[in-house]
């Protein structure tokens, strides 16, 4: 046996006795599934917007930047040393309807007035339009909080220190020390979950959207506004972005930047296509795969099993590259998405 070979044989056995221990398993589902969560606040806005109505979305991700700013912005100005953590905790639900309400009318703004003159032309004017001014917002950003004396790199510590102690501190789950705000960011992702698929399934509006994607000239024979529903879908989406951003906010491995444009645009996008574009179901089961599969390789980085800092991202998007190989649709998608 060659001698590198001999040396590796024991670190993929004690490997496997980690892995395989309860406290290693619940880290990894719990900081998974807590990661999942936030994966399908971000990705299902653009689901939303991408896959029922076929616009691409760029901004989503400027988008997701303004949330977390907005909402750190409020914290900030809202929050002392002696505030108490359910203050905190109230407050943070009252930002979330805040940047909710704010993007959701921006959206519906922005598609009205310059996403639905181009629906009829090629893609090309959705790409170029909405990453104009995804760039736009991005550098108007880094303006507004150069001039505040923050730095748009890296993440705002100011709005990140605002989370309340019993969402830093490390709690014992089967022997596995586990943060706080993971079991927050569960909590908030079945609210979500449950209720966009609420409002997919059982509202009238949820009714014309999914009717107007697959068929908007007959929706539109029977008397029924696309445009109008479409433009709440965009809207709904763009809230359901910032949403993410707030989430954002508090997380260590984020927090406010203006890095996050980008970045949480890739990874909803990834989220998107490996569960199927306009597949509500396949955003959850893709979220929760990209969740687990984040939170295993970075349990491998965090315990010195490999030192590659860029295993999770390697992970995330090799993911991605199986599925466009094996099943270009996703897991639960269709062919052809969009009405336009």
């Amino acid at each position: 046996m060659p001698i590198e070979l001999a040396t590796e044989v024991p670190l993929v056995i004690e490997t496997l006795e980690r892995l395989f221990q309860p406290s290693t398993i619940a880290r990894i589902i719990v900081e998974g599934l807590g990661k999942a969560a936030v994966y399908f606040v971000l990705a299902v806005g653009l689901t939303l917007v991408f896959g029922l109505m076929g616009v691409l979305n760029f901004t989503h991700g400027a988008m997701a930047m303004l949330g977390a700013y907005i909402g750190g912005l409020v914290m900030v100005l809202s929050v002392s040393d002696g505030t108490d953590a359910l203050v905190r905790i109230a407050l943070f639900m009252v930002v979330l309807a805040v940047v909710f309400a704010l993007l959701t009318g921006f959206g519906s703004a922005f598609e009205y007035s310059l996403i639905r003159p181009i629906y009829d032309r090629t893609p090309m004017y959705q790409i170029l339009l909405t990453f104009g001014v995804a760039l736009i917002l991005e550098e108007v950003t880094r303006i507004v909080v150069l001039s505040q004396g923050i730095q748009p790199e890296p993440p705002w510590s100011g709005a990140m220190g605002t989370a309340p102690a019993v969402f830093t501190e490390r709690y014992d789950i089967l022997g596995a020390p586990i943060r706080g705000l993971y079991a927050f960011e569960i909590v908030l992702g079945i609210v979500a979950v449950v209720g966009v698929w609420l409002f997919l399934n059982r509202t009238l509006y949820g009714l014309y959207i999914r009717a107007g994607s697959e068929d908007p000239e007959m929706v539109e024979a029977l008397g029924i506004d696309v445009r109008q529903a479409f433009t709440i879908v965009f809207g709904l989406g763009t809230g359901l972005a910032g949403i993410g951003g707030v989430l954002l906010m508090w997380d260590p491995l984020w927090g406010p930047s203006a890095l996050l444009a980008i970045d949480v645009l890739l990874y909803a996008f990834v989220v998107v296509i490996i569960g199927g574009l306009g597949s509500f179901k396949g955003t959850v089961v893709a979220a929760i795969l990209v969740g687990i599969a984040d939170s295993f390789t970075t349990w491998l980085f965090a315990t010195g099993i490999v030192t590659f800092t860029g295993l999770p991202e390697l992970t995330i998007f090799g993911l991605l590259v199986i599925m466009l190989i094996i099943r270009p649709q996703g897991l639960y998608g269709v062919e052809e998405v969009g009405g336009h």
